[in-house]
């Protein structure tokens, strides 16, 4: 035997068993390695409680008195960054005259680059812009400066209670606020999609949204929900 044999036959049964292996069982174990060991481990651990339906650490809602928000995404050029927009619309419909401190930030953010062209998109049919949006990447003094910090899935929140223990009760999921089968669960990233994925991801930010806004201020219950512009264009 050659001494190529062997690593042909290594890479003969790597090759064999990533067949016999499902490819979302080899994409988590990515996340789970790219992570590192301690969010790795966190990460693993807040998928097993979803798979299995036990989801009450997702359900803490933000208290009343907050006053500084902080949406969390991996780039902050699409799902945070729509948030952030979200919020300050429906903040301006319910009329609230409080200064509120709204900002977002991006684990992974290449700073100033301009939000996705999907969410873009998708946040003019909402009736908002991200024009003027630049990413941020997420600092310790925002950490430090917010009342609450609102995360889109179970990578951001496994990655903010590594990096920011201390801060853990302040950390939040903003599905929490969600309606149907996203309450209590993760908001996929829109970035491994397309266009359209970015629009529900933003029809669903915005309902999150606009139930944090009445949770924190109950008079905004009485503004209507604001319709995307297609569905206003196909209404008759």
């Amino acid at each position: 035997m050659t001494q190529e044999q062997p690593r042909t036959i290594a890479s003969l049964s790597k090759t064999f068993l990533r067949r016999l292996i499902p490819n979302y069982v080899l994409q988590q174990r990515g996340i789970i390695q790219r992570l590192g060991p301690r969010a790795g481990h966190i990460y693993a651990r807040f998928r097993l409680l979803d798979a299995i339906g036990a989801r009450s650490a997702n359900q803490r809602l933000v208290p009343p008195s907050v006053r500084s928000f902080l949406f969390v995404c991996f780039g902050n050029i699409m799902r945070s960054a729509m948030a952030e927009s979200l919020m300050r619309q429906a903040l301006r419909d319910a009329g609230v005259q409080e200064e509120i401190c709204i900002t977002s930030a991006g684990l992974h953010a290449v700073p100033g680059r301009e939000a996705h062209a999907w969410a873009q998109t998708a946040s003019l049919e909402l009736g908002i812009t991200l024009d003027s949006h630049r990413a941020k990447p997420l600092t310790e003094s925002m950490v430090e400066q917010a009342d609450c910090i609102l995360t889109m899935d179970f990578q951001n929140k496994a990655e903010l209670l590594t990096l920011y223990p201390e801060s853990q009760d302040k950390i939040y999921m903003l599905s929490a606020y969600a309606e149907g089968s996203w309450k209590y669960r993760q908001i996929p990233d829109p970035y491994l999609g397309d266009l359209e994925a970015t629009r529900f991801c933003a029809r669903e930010l915005q309902i999150c949204i606009r139930n944090l806004v009445i949770s924190i201020f109950p008079s905004a219950a009485r503004i209507p929900r604001r319709e995307s512009r297609d569905s206003q264009i196909l209404q008759p």
